[in-house]
């Protein structure tokens, strides 16, 4: 029917005229008769002597009804925008018409006519010839609105033949979001062909195909593609300059709830080609299941996530320490919702107090009866923390002190300090923290080492979506036109999606023996300037440059914050220890005493005090390997 619909709507002027005439014609035919029989109540009057009187009828009405309604400027109107001006041309153009066939058949007379035909016959031309524009405005007017409509939306390609791609074509059929316009697959044997009316075209001719069907987005319907496989074409469509937006699971499409907003931006991840690696269950629990779990920095992107995987495998109670209100409003929320719907045990204990606060958190410990303890806690933006030096060391250092002892004297199983790759050989007063935060961990075992509580600790780069990190601020960036801002162009980092950190860390506390420093496998580090090249290209937008000065969207190179480093590390030194899980390793760092760090942060803590931010940093280079701080001003804040 829409075939049909856009084929009457392409049609010339004077076509679109000559058919409105026809229909007229054949309304004046049916008026006739039809006036005919109503008054003589059958159609014998085809068959008697008198039949010719009709067609003179008929005659006349033609005679007259055309040149008026030609003159009337019937044929000039576009019937789909027929208003109540048409109306009033009608009726006016009716009105004439019906003046003088009353005064031919009703008022003369002609013998053989009943007189009321002048009368009857002019009514249904009024009825039919309105009937018809208005049939006409609302059917063809509706479908012409439609389609304008449809021709504005992006047109897209939709990247995979298959099922998914089906079910996707046909979801999107009637969106008023999007236009299919045409499949793409690496199946050299559908090239050509035809799916449900739309062509499967190579994704070898991307860039020729989308410049011919006017393509504006690409959807990945492929979702049971490795993600090394998804990279690789997303490589292939970046040259294309086209927005890409990825496919839900399958088990969204077979919910049979698949719709244009399901439809996802696409992730950093996808970019990475990172082939995750299933987490071992019996890893997950050994921690977990029936235990009592305290995460604290439970309100942040990692402590979040580590709930998100704790709650999972089944803890008694899980404890929830946060200093930020919303950030536990929020978490607390979304737990307490999984425990409804899948009518788990497990109780959820938000608990508002900052690990800086030795008191509250021993009173925590000690209702509490906690087994494991995962620190996540931490101020972490290094700019920030490079701002508010004596904020970051009492909160990253002290605090965790503070959760250390806490631990030692409650004898709790397990305590997992979440870490940094910027531990290592830092250049910033939040890397110097974090490390030192393990030597405190490093320190009580060696201390404590036939203790109950094994300390552990985790240290990984970047994770993908976290506060304050790249990835997010280069998407709005890009939404609001540019320009997107680097640090520098050589800056590299490391990463990691937080689901995969998150079960990761669960993992290795599982594995810890007692002052182990794991580190993640995070992979092959990653220029951000060509992260974020990517990002414009496969938004749909150009770069802008020296050699392209039309693009869309400029990179701006800002300078290195303060503390900021080119390159990330994650080992002190190299002499990393496999485990029996290929992405988590075990380093060999070395640490002081607990006597002489207890001494150092004594020293450390009357720096703080007195805020004297210069006895701080050599406390730091006495006591953090490789801590070596950029040249920035000192601040007292």
């Amino acid at each position: 029917m829409s075939s049909i619909i856009g084929s009457i709507l392409n049609l010339s002027r004077p076509v679109k005229r000559f058919f409105a005439i026809f229909v007229d014609i054949f309304i004046c035919i049916t008026a006739t008769f039809l006036a005919f029989y109503l008054r003589l109540g059958d159609w014998n009057f085809l068959s008697t002597d008198s039949q010719w009187r009709p067609f003179l009828v008929l005659f006349i009405s033609w005679a007259a009804a055309l040149p008026i309604f030609i003159s009337s400027g019937l044929y000039r109107a576009i019937f789909r925008y027929s208003g109540l001006g048409a109306l009033l041309a009608i009726t006016k153009a009716v009105s004439i018409y019906t003046a003088l066939f009353v005064l031919a058949f009703a008022l003369f007379g002609v013998e053989g006519v009943p007189r009321t035909i002048g009368l009857i016959q002019p009514i249904l031309i009024f009825l039919f010839v309105t009937g018809s524009r208005i049939l006409v405005r609302f059917w063809l007017g509706r479908a012409y609105h439609d389609e304008l409509r449809r021709g504005n939306l992006p047109r897209i390609l939709i990247y995979g033949a298959g099922a998914a791609g089906r079910q996707l074509a046909l979801a999107l059929g009637n969106s008023y979001e999007m236009r299919v316009v045409g499949f793409l697959d690496d199946d050299a044997r559908l090239h050509g062909s035809s799916l449900n009316g739309i062509m499967i075209y190579s994704p070898v001719d991307i860039e020729d195909t989308a410049a011919l069907l006017r393509v504006t987005d690409i959807i990945l319907a492929i979702p049971s593609a490795s993600r090394k496989r998804r990279k690789e074409i997303l490589e292939r469509l970046a040259n294309a300059k086209l927005s890409v937006r990825i496919l839900p699971s399958f088990s969204d499409l077979a919910s049979g709830k698949l719709s244009a907003s399901d439809l996802r931006e696409l992730d950093i991840d996808d970019l990475l080609g990172r082939v995750p690696v299933l987490p071992n269950s019996e890893l997950m629990r050994a921690n977990i299941f029936n235990k009592v779990v305290m995460v604290t920095g439970a309100g942040g992107s990692i402590g979040g996530e580590l709930c998100r995987q704790i709650i999972v495998h089944e803890p008694s109670n899980l404890i929830l320490v946060e200093q930020s209100e919303f950030a536990l409003y929020s978490i607390q929320e979304e737990l307490e919702s999984y425990v409804s719907n899948t009518q788990s045990n497990c109780s959820v204990m938000p608990l508002l107090a900052s690990v800086v606060d030795e008191d509250r958190m021993r009173n925590i410990f000690r209702e509490q009866h906690v087994n494991t303890v995962f620190h996540a806690a931490a101020y972490k933006h290094v700019p920030l923390v490079e701002s508010n030096p004596f904020e970051g060391i009492k909160n990253n250092i002290f605090g965790t002190l503070s959760m250390v002892r806490m631990a030692k004297e409650f004898s709790i199983d397990h305590f997992v300090l979440i870490s940094t790759d910027k531990a290592v050989r830092p250049t910033n007063i939040m890397g110097a923290t974090k490390r030192f935060a393990e030597l405190i961990l490093q320190a009580y075992d060696q201390r404590f080492g036939e203790s109950s509580t094994i300390f552990s600790m985790v240290r990984f780069g970047n994770v993908l979506g976290s506060s304050g990190s790249v990835v997010p601020k280069f998407r709005q960036q890009i939404k609001g036109g540019g320009p997107v801002t680097l640090t520098d162009n050589e800056v590299t980092r490391y990463f990691m999606t937080i689901p995969e950190a998150a079960q990761l860390v669960i993992q290795a506390s599982a594995m810890s023996v007692g002052g182990d420093v794991f580190v993640l496998d995070m992979g092959e580090p990653i220029k951000i300037r060509d992260l974020a090249e990517s990002m414009i290209h496969l938004s749909g937008l150009t770069l802008r440059d020296e050699n392209h000065p039309d693009g869309d969207i400029e990179i701006r190179v800002l300078g290195l914050r303060p503390g900021e480093k080119l390159y990330e590390e994650l080992l002190i030194g190299n002499n990393p220890e496999k485990t029996s899980h290929e992405r988590i390793l075990r380093a060999h760092e070395d640490f002081i005493g607990l006597n002489d760090l207890m001494d150092k942060l004594a020293i450390l803590e009357c720096a703080v005090k007195q805020q004297s931010l210069q006895e701080a940093k050599a406390i730091f280079q006495e006591v953090v390997s490789g801590y070596a701080p950029t040249n920035q001003p000192d601040s007292d804040i």
